[in-house]
């Protein structure tokens, strides 16, 4: 038989090779192959017949790298799948699927030296020991008292060694080794949580999923020449406060019950640790078999989690976007949480959709998928109401109490009040947090621009100081007396005059959440504040710090990012402000609206959790925009009919498929020619099931000191745009200096 193998490495080579006789290889192997005077490591893509007539001879595999498949069939069945739709070579997909600390040799189990005791040792002995040799005496007899009469030879006192070797000698004990989980979650205290009564809506949720899964458990039993059918994919639409989280939690439970893994998505590593948290004492008879995967374990936390989880050792995993490549073996429920997020989205090769490859997942395992918001996507809100996605509603929340009341204060008001000046808090904000204070309740404030200003500018010509590399302005950061670019990271001096017509007049414009918590210690200084931005949680575990501290009530008011826009949940939260909303809203991207919408729907379910009634104050320009006023309605249903409605007549997704083809190169006018060019050759034979947009300057039209272009097109059907792309791409050959990336089901437009 012939192995075909793709090298590890930046190309994508494929070659094929003789597999020996004495060798099992099979698809997803890892092995090790000859490539002329030196041998390299690949991947088995597949395993096939040898040709009948070949002109050359075929080298054989040298050897086998893991005894066991790295790669299920799967898995390896949705890498061809991702590198198809996306345009994505294979090799960059099974580096997804093979993380670096998986694919390198240089990591390996981490293990300690384990010293165990005689079963049966005899008294005469031990009094011996006792007179001839104290220190042997005190090891043998911590050992006897310790679990199952084994201890890690570091906890035996220093310079043991010695008398180790000497017991050993006598067959007192033996001397072995025993693996080590790097735990990344090992500081952490769990405090067990029992299951909580569901409210109706809930149970019928609940009642569903759970017959699906037994459904699918029988199916497989009763049908095993053939594999069952998947079900199809949940959509569990819930109001903030509605109680999702125990839904997952049951079902979670439901899944293990039949002997099922189960895998929990969450859009971003910030979310994680309060997830794990939440399962890890639901399931704390379990704690060992709950593993997280994300981009901030180390090479050695990443290896121990990866083989746990594909030895069956860890039955739940739980982490970012790439977690949906988790070796589970018997998979029987995916949870997608805050699955409208544009986080799922890699923005790297390969640009695959982690939402969109968890319900193929599902299929292709096949298992319980359910994806659960209280904003969906209007992607997954069309599926449902096609029939694609069964739709479960939660409407109430868990607690039966009301949703926060919502006021929106238009601040072209505020400012003709404060004379021409735009007010950072309004009248009835500051009212609202004072009163807070006083009733002992705690604020969170709500600005998505993290720095002390939006930028520096000159009150006598104009100028504006802009990042050297990035075509936008540099924000001011008050606490490192700099000015940052928040796209590349560069940084430079504060100037103290224009630098072109060097009038000191330069002043500061706009404002970010450490203006804001400046300006509140002025206006409420007996107040504790705490800050939850990139900026203030650069230290290792402060955002954890932070929540506790808020949670245990030693902060008063919260100002934050989107890093507190979703999944917190505190009681004692009473009042949300949202600073300005407008910040998202006239962005040149068609999902503009939408991410606003959803943005103040999160935000503002963070009031009233508890027993106490929420207030969520709006301060906008534009109050009669539709995502602010159908968010303060709390009205999903009213929003998607209207956003909808649009999308349809323009054929924006859901009712098109959108890729985004860029053309990006350190000379301006070499990107956009590259592009002109590839734009004339899409045209050729343009299959009239797409439609082809103009070339255009990208909205962030230079970062990392590259000019950007970029064509949108669209189609009904995503295969014909891929292919009809990949093909001219193939046939062209590009400039040195200029780099085309392809993105279908484009999120990011900048």
């Amino acid at each position: 038989m012939i192995a075909r193998v793709l090298i590890d490495g930046p190309s994508e080579l494929v070659f094929d090779y003789a597999i020996p006789a004495d060798l099992a290889v099979v698809e997803g192997c890892r092995v090790r192959v000859p490539i002329r005077q030196k041998t390299t490591s690949g991947t088995v893509l597949s395993v096939i017949p040898p040709p009948e007539q070949s002109e050359f001879a075929v080298r054989e595999l040298k050897s086998l790298i893991d005894p066991e498949p790295l790669i299920t069939p799967v898995l390896l069945k949705i890498a061809r799948w991702i590198s198809n739709y996306y345009g994505s070579s294979i090799e960059s997909v099974i580096r997804s699927i093979l993380p670096e600390a998986v694919r390198t040799e240089d990591n390996s189990h981490k293990t300690r030296r384990i010293a165990t005791a005689k079963e049966d040792i005899d008294i005469a002995d031990l009094e011996k020991l006792e007179k001839r040799a104290p220190k042997q005496y005190a090891i043998l007899s911590l050992l006897q008292t310790a679990e199952n009469r084994t201890l890690p030879t570091t906890d035996l006192g220093d310079n043991s060694a010695p008398s180790l070797k000497s017991l050993a000698s006598k067959g007192l004990i033996t001397i072995g080794t025993e693996e080590v989980r790097r735990d990344p979650e090992s500081e952490e205290t769990i405090i067990a949580s029992q299951p909580l009564t569901l409210n109706e809506q809930q149970e019928t949720a609940f009642q569903e999923i759970s017959a699906s899964l037994r459904d699918l458990c029988t199916s497989a039993v009763e049908n095993s020449p053939s594999p069952p059918l998947a079900p199809s994919p949940y959509l569990l639409l819930g109001v903030t406060g509605s109680g999702k989280t125990e839904v997952y939690l049951q079902s979670a439970q439901s899944a293990l019950d039949q002997g099922k893994t189960v895998l929990v998505l969450v859009p971003e590593i910030a979310l994680t640790p309060q997830t794990v948290r939440r399962f890890k004492a639901r399931f704390s008879q379990l704690e060992d078999q709950v593993a997280v995967l994300h981009s901030h374990l180390s090479q050695g936390e990443r290896f121990d989690e990866w083989h746990r989880i594909r030895t069956g050792k860890a039955r739940i995993v739980i982490g970012a976007r790439s977690a949906v490549f988790a070796p589970l073996p018997d998979l029987g429920l995916i949870i997608i949480d805050e699955e409208h997020e544009s986080t799922y989205k890699q923005e790297n090769v390969p640009r695959y959709q982690a939402r969109d490859v968890a319900v193929l997942r599902a299929a292709f395992e096949p298992c319980v998928i359910v994806l659960g918001s209280a904003t969906p996507s209007l992607e997954s809100w069309q599926n449902s109401q096609t029939g694609k996605y069964k739709l479960l509603r939660l409407d109430k929340r868990a607690d039966a109490h009301s949703m926060p009341l919502v006021r929106v204060i238009d601040m072209r008001l505020e400012k003709q009040k404060q004379k021409g000046q735009i007010p950072i808090l309004s009248d009835r904000l500051r009212n609202a947090l004072e009163q807070r204070l006083e009733k002992g309740e705690q604020s969170i404030l709500f600005l998505n621009r993290r720095g002390f200003a939006r930028s520096l500018q000159c009150h006598g010509c104009g100028h504006v100081c802009e990042c050297p590399h990035c075509a936008v302005a540099l924000t001011y950061h008050r606490t490192d007396e700099r000015l940052v670019c928040h796209v590349c990271g560069h940084q430079s001096i504060v100037p103290r005059k224009c630098p072109e017509c060097k009038n000191p007049g330069i002043a500061l414009q706009g404002y970010g959440t450490q203006k804001v918590e400046e300006i509140l210690k002025k206006v409420l200084p007996e107040a504790s504040f705490a800050r939850i931005d990139a900026d203030a949680m650069r230290r290792k575990n402060a955002l954890k710090d932070i929540l506790r501290k808020f949670k245990s009530q030693k902060i008063d008011i919260l100002i934050g990012t989107q890093m507190i826009a979703k999944g917190l949940h505190f009681p004692n939260v009473t009042l949300v402000g949202i600073l300005n909303a407008d910040l998202g809203l006239h962005v040149p991207d068609f999902r503009a609206g939408e991410r606003t919408f959803q943005l103040i729907t999160q935000v503002a379910g963070r009031a009233g959790r508890g027993e106490l009634e929420g207030e969520v104050i709006v301060q906008t320009f534009t109050p009669h925009s539709p995502s602010i006023q159908f968010a303060r309605r709390h009205d999903f249903d009213g929003y998607s009919e209207q956003e909808m409605e649009m999308r349809r007549q323009f054929k924006f997704p859901p009712f098109a498929h959108c890729g985004v083809l860029t053309a990006r190169s350190t000379h301006e006018r070499r990107a956009e020619f590259t592009l002109q060019t590839l734009h004339l050759r899409l045209k050729e034979n343009l299959p009239p099931s797409i439609s082809l947009g103009e070339v255009l300057p990208s909205p962030l039209i230079r970062s990392h000191d590259q000019f950007r272009f970029q064509i949108t097109l669209r189609s009904h059907k995503a295969r014909p745009l891929t292919n009809h792309v990949q093909t001219i791409l193939r046939k062209t050959t590009l400039p040195e200096d200029v780099t085309v990336v392809f993105d279908m089901d484009a999120y990011n437009f900048s």
